[in-house]
């Protein structure tokens, strides 16, 4: 083997966290995948991977090495596929990253016809509210909601998400319906705080084009999306979030919407993936299906 094809053995090790898993899928045999290793392990001079009989994971270099091979064997890949684009289906592994909640109840439900029309592609989808470095991560792509941090990567801005208050039945029962910001005193929030820096946010509203906040009272607190919606449905605070995902709970009647004048200002939502200089087969058929997708559920 030449060492593009050492790298590709090693990556799908490390991915399917086995030799036997690696070596089906390349359609090698099992042998074939554990000399490979070796082979590049003495060619590095590091071990790569820690072997027990239950599981094979990368050391710290493994994972250093696997980080900085992943866009190499990409660029090597697409640099193959220059010419051939129009007479070979995408084909290989691709690393996607999404909140939890579009990825749970708006992309997940969608993915069989992708991998239906693909069928060459492989989806590894990561589902979290916490932000993860793409380059360092090997993601080739990341939706993000919200604003973005300067930084080196390719930013495709897809549609601005209507961000409106909400409460429970329960809770507008217990404690009154708000009219205006100077009711909110006198109301508590569930509080969200950011996973990645523990920061609580205000409560925010737009007046005469500028955006004002306040911090609300609270005796909860927590950090993922999934968490504050709970929370609102069982009646613990008001909560500011994007429209399309609490519909379902209000078209049910499970939530209402509260103080529609002052509506927080509404969040960009955008994809994003790392600076090359050719965008790979895979990554492009995905990113024009997602923004499909995202298109016909996300709009309301």
């Amino acid at each position: 083997m030449d060492r593009i094809d050492l790298f590709r053995v090693f990556m799908r090790v490390v991915e399917t966290e086995s030799f036997s898993r690696a070596a089906a899928s390349l359609n090698l045999p099992r042998s074939t995948v554990s000399t490979a290793v070796r082979q590049l392990e003495a060619r590095v001079g590091a071990r790569l991977l820690a072997r027990t009989t239950r599981s094979v994971t990368p050391t710290v270099d493994g994972r250093a090495f696997y980080e900085h091979v992943s866009p190499l064997v990409a660029d090597v890949e697409e640099t193959e596929g220059l010419f051939r684009r129009d007479r070979e289906a995408p084909r290989g592994v691709l690393r996607v990253d999404m909140p939890g909640r579009i990825g749970r109840l708006i992309v997940a439900p969608a993915l069989p016809g992708f991998l239906e029309r693909y069928p060459g592609i492989e989806v590894v989808l990561g589902v979290t509210d916490r932000a993860t470095n793409l380059v360092e991560d090997g993601i080739d792509c990341a939706l993000r909601v919200g604003p973005l941090a300067d930084s080196s990567l390719i930013a495709r801005r897809l549609m601005d998400l209507e961000v409106i208050n909400v409460a429970s039945p329960a809770y507008l029962a217990a404690q009154g319906v708000p009219r205006g910001p100077e009711d909110l005193p006198h109301h508590r929030a569930v509080r969200y705080a950011s996973p990645a820096t523990g920061r609580i946010e205000e409560w925010e509203w737009m007046q005469r084009g500028e955006v004002r906040g306040c911090r609300m009272g609270a005796r909860v607190t927590v950090n993922s999306a999934e968490a504050l919606i709970a929370c609102c449905l069982a009646g613990l605070g008001m909560i500011q979030v994007p429209a399309y995902d609490v519909r379902r709970d209000l078209a049910g009647g499970a939530l209402v919407e509260v103080m529609p004048e002052w509506r927080a200002e509404a969040l960009p939502l955008t994809v994003l993936y790392p600076e090359r200089r050719h965008v790979s087969a895979r990554l492009r058929v995905f990113v024009e299906w997602l923004v499909a997708v995202l298109e016909r559920e996300m709009r309301v």
